[in-house]
């Protein structure tokens, strides 16, 4: 079964799984003996260390699963699980195992006298061909989604950035989940009475089967680039709003507050505004413990506020499962364990004992609280591992079984798997400094090059500049297929141009874009966009990429600093083949999270910007060229950098080099179908990424 409905069983409820979804693209291995949980895929072959710790509380969290609910169907595509740039090779299990997982774990944590919550803190598609190949983004992978009984869900800045998305969020998603979908700041215009109301419930206080009484609250981080039919408050109003403080002093016992957001738990985040919702409840209520879960920065991370609060967060793209336990909450109601017996039990107070760029609050409390936190790989083995006593056949629930077959017949509808030609390496996008055999931007300059192309000027010299946070994923030696190309590049930016730049100032220009800050762009800044630019990218990261948190965990994001120095291949741990390369995660809490051992990859900074050349004369320089880029970079950056150098030019000298329906998700497909024809439809695989 599926790692999602493997999940799923773990959880008790029928649900189903990501099957094997891969997982973050940077500096993971790709290798296909741990493709996805498809019926056709094979296993991961590395399995946990060691079981997990059961406390009074546990709770199972996903995020930013971004349509991965089917898994990894290029069967080389393995699935990173650590933090920022240290990529794991796991092998990603559908929705489906997962489903199985979470009912085996909800009927042990029944068994062990504990409570058991399922948390999602949102993005759920942009980023795959199950969740984009539809219209609206997300309308076959959402209901599939839907079979996971998660006991705590919010949104997140994905489900936002267009309106239909939006109202398909409002009208059918939240009213899934009810009262356990809470977005305590997010706001949407009713169609039917034009008036502001919450998607989901502004909070949610409920008792836990064993007695304990939780309030949560879901918050999104302040984000701007949402359509006019929504509002996300911003938290410093908030935490203002009487609704939110009267919650906050609920007349009924509290026992544990829940924070879920897509948010960065670590408030030295910038982006962050948990530290604000944290402030807030911790100057009103001194004593009541709080919890974190988070999300959008696509790391794993843990963190602790003070001797009572701690928050986590747990990756992307199905390929991490985040696990945390704790007890000694104190509550008159409560009739479970506190120490379950016949299982490990959390034991780390809430103190920090790496030196993470984090702030550590005081509190009063002489706390009884202990912790603990675990990342799972997403695969079948994971799962079963974790899910004691379940076997090949009691493992595969019939409710995850049926997932399996939608998931399967929907990729057959969306036509995923029509192969565009044979990849004929692997390209991976910062496992290899730019310009090396190997590194994806070099085949994409070519592709660029051979592909962007206005016949009408075919003969006029161009320069064809892309921004590098177009490209989402690696692409790996193999079938390259119709969901491959969501994978690589989910974007539709389409390709603008000013003709007859002198190549004296044209040619500065890519200079310029490389030397400045990583292309952002808010939705609203330009009118013509409907599902492009997601927010995928973070400053300095090209293309959603994860930075490693050793380096002193730099915080301003961790994501944000790449390392001062690459990783080499020499820091791979080749005394323990059964290591796999991937993330190695450095938290609060220390470096014993990741529930499998991995060796770190290296990484490469990669720049803001390429550059392709094309119709050049065969000797010496042209005198003026086509200057052709992105909408995405157009009038926001391209612009200024020419007149930096002496143009003179205003957005009305730009217009469309070809269709607006030829996009950056276009062109490899296209060069695919022309180059890549050898040995199709039988594609010979490669190595993996991070292989040698």
């Amino acid at each position: 079964m599926p790692p999602v409905l493997s999940l799923l069983a773990v959880l008790a409820v029928g649900i189903s799984a990501c099957e094997d979804c891969y997982g973050p693209h940077l500096d993971s291995q790709h290798v296909r003996h741990v493709r996805r949980m498809q019926p056709d895929a094979q296993g991961a072959t590395v399995s946990p260390k060691a079981p997990l710790s059961w406390g009074q509380l546990n709770f199972l969290h996903t995020t930013d699963t971004h349509g991965w609910l089917e898994g990894l169907d290029a069967p080389s595509h393995a699935l990173p699980v650590a933090r920022i740039d240290d990529r794991a090779v796991i092998s990603r299990s559908r929705i489906t195992e997962r489903i199985g997982e979470i009912t085996h774990m909800k009927h042990k944590a029944g068994n062990l006298g504990v409570d058991l919550l399922l948390v999602d803190t949102g993005d759920l598609h942009d980023g795959n061909g199950l969740s984009d190949a539809s219209t609206p983004n997300g309308a076959i992978s959402n209901p599939i989604f839907e079979n996971i009984d998660y006991d705590l869900l919010t949104i997140g800045n994905h489900e936002l950035y267009v309106t239909d998305i939006a109202f398909e969020t409002f009208n059918q998603f939240s009213k899934v989940y009810g009262d356990r979908y809470v977005t305590s700041n997010v706001q949407i215009t009713n169609p039917a009475t034009g008036e502001l109301e919450y998607i989901g419930s502004k909070y949610r206080y409920f008792t836990t089967d064993h007695g304990l009484r939780i309030m949560a609250f879901g918050v999104l981080y302040d984000f701007t680039g949402n359509s006019n039919v929504s509002k996300v408050i911003k938290a410093k109003d908030l935490v203002k709003e009487s609704w939110f403080l009267d919650a906050i002093n609920y007349p009924q016992p509290i026992d544990l507050f829940i924070v879920l957001g897509h948010n960065p738990v670590r408030t030295t985040v910038s982006s962050s505004t948990f530290g604000i919702i944290y402030n807030t409840i911790r100057g009103l209520r001194k004593d009541i413990p709080i919890q974190a879960f988070g999300g959008h920065t696509h790391i794993r991370d843990f963190t602790v506020y003070d001797s009572i609060s701690t928050g986590l967060e747990s990756g992307r793209y199905c390929e991490t499962l985040g696990w945390a336990s704790m007890s000694g909450i104190n509550s008159s109601t409560f009739h479970g364990n506190q120490k379950p017996r016949g299982v490990p039990n959390p034991t780390q107070k809430a103190v920090k004992v790496s030196s993470t760029n984090s702030t550590t609050n005081s509190t009063s409390t002489n706390s009884n609280l202990v912790y603990s936190r675990r990342y799972l790989d997403w695969n079948r083995l994971t799962f079963e591992y974790h899910a004691t006593g379940s076997q090949e056949g009691t493992f595969d629930y019939h409710s995850g079984q049926r997932v399996t077959g939608e998931i399967t017949q929907d990729r057959k509808q969306l036509n995923l798997t029509a192969l565009y030609g044979c990849a004929p390496e692997t390209y991976c996008q910062s496992c290899k400094p730019f310009g090396a055999d190997g590194n994806i931007f070099g085949l994409l300059q070519t592709a660029l090059a051979a592909t962007v192309i206005n016949e009408s000027r075919a003969d006029v010299p161009r320069l064809i500049m892309i921004n590098t946070g177009s490209i989402r994923f690696d692409l790996v030696k193999g079938p390259f297929t119709f969901d491959d190309s969501f994978i690589v590049s989910p974007f539709d930016d389409a390709f603008q141009f000013i003709p007859d730049v002198p190549y004296s100032q044209a040619s500065q220009v890519i200079g310029i874009l490389n030397a400045g800050a990583f292309q952002r762009r808010s939705i609203d800044e330009s009118p013509d966009l409907s599902t492009r630019d997601f927010d995928f990218n973070t400053p300095l990261i090209p293309s959603d990429a994860c930075t490693s948190l050793d380096d002193k965990h730099a915080h301003s994001h961790p994501a944000l600093r790449p390392r001062s120095q690459p990783l080499t291949r020499n820091l791979r741990n080749r005394q323990n083949p059964a290591s796999a390369p991937g993330y190695v995660t450095t938290d609060d809490f220390g470096t014993d999270g990741d529930d499998t051992p991995h060796s770190r990859i290296q990484f490469y900074r990669q720049p803001n910007d390429i550059q392709a050349n094309a119709s050049f004369p065969a000797t010496g320089l042209p005198e003026t060229v086509d200057l052709v880029f992105l909408d995405f970079i157009g009038a926001g950056y391209v612009i200024p950098a020419l007149n930096k150098v002496g143009g003179q030019y205003t957005a009305a000298d730009i217009s469309y080099y070809l269709p607006k329906t030829f996009t950056t998700n276009s062109y490899l497909p296209e060069y695919a179908k022309k180059y890549w024809q050898a040995n199709v439809p039988n594609c010979p695989v490669g190595e993996a990424v991070g292989a040698k």
